[in-house]
């Protein structure tokens, strides 16, 4: 018996993956600009495990960072968090996550949308099978402050053709930011929810320096 959910082939779910160290109003904004832009019916967070960009260096513990996306999100009903990164052994690469979400039932004849900044994309050629990614799923760049989209100019063509840019409101808040202004005591009110910054400040995160 088919227990797969009527039109569950005409669902469009958008995948925010990134090491959310600590996720922010900028993370957020783009989810939701994604979601209206291709009418996703849900948006799922996926803290990155271990981040293999950042293999050498000091990135926050993959718990609290799942924790923190989780209160950036739980008052959303169409955003969503996935632990399917952090509870798998080994480097975290985009190719092995969507070949894993492919695979699970609840997800037959999903089309997914990954949703990143134009930043990451620009690196795209060096990311894990970036062709086979591009197959499996809609690749979504979103502009970031401080860049434009006629940078993906710089991407090889057969890679750039498959690639849609997103332009959203730009805010001028990156983690790296916000790690430093925590370090040196500053405020990062109204830069996170609410509830990450009470986490931040109960974990005293990013005081001894924790994070890049």
């Amino acid at each position: 018996m088919n227990n797969i959910p009527e039109n569950t082939e005409a669902r469009k779910i958008g995948i925010m993956g990134g090491t959310f160290d600590p996720i922010h109003y900028g993370h957020l904004l783009a989810a939701d600009e994604a979601h209206a832009a291709f009418g996703l019916s849900e948006v799922v967070f996926i803290p990155t495990g271990r981040p293999p960009h950042k293999a050498n260096k000091k990135v926050t513990s993959p718990e609290d960072r799942y924790l923190m996306t989780q209160l950036a999100t739980v008052s959303c009903p169409y955003f969503s968090v996935s632990r399917v990164e952090i509870d798998r052994e080994g480097s975290s690469y985009t190719i092995d996550t969507l070949r894993t979400l492919k695979a699970m039932p609840e997800y037959a004849g999903t089309q997914f949308y990954f949703i990143t900044g134009l930043d990451a994309v620009l690196d795209i050629v060096s990311w894990k099978n970036p062709e086979e990614i591009m197959a499996m799923c809609k690749f979504v760049a979103v502009s970031r402050y401080g860049y434009t989209h006629k940078r993906m100019e710089e991407i090889p063509p057969e890679l750039r053709e498959k690639i849609i840019p997103l332009e959203i409101p730009l805010l001028a808040i990156s983690s790296t930011e916000l790690r430093e202004r925590v370090r040196r005591s500053r405020s990062i009110r109204f830069m996170v929810p609410q509830p990450v910054e009470q986490f931040i400040r109960k974990k005293s995160l990013y005081r001894d320096n924790t994070g890049e």
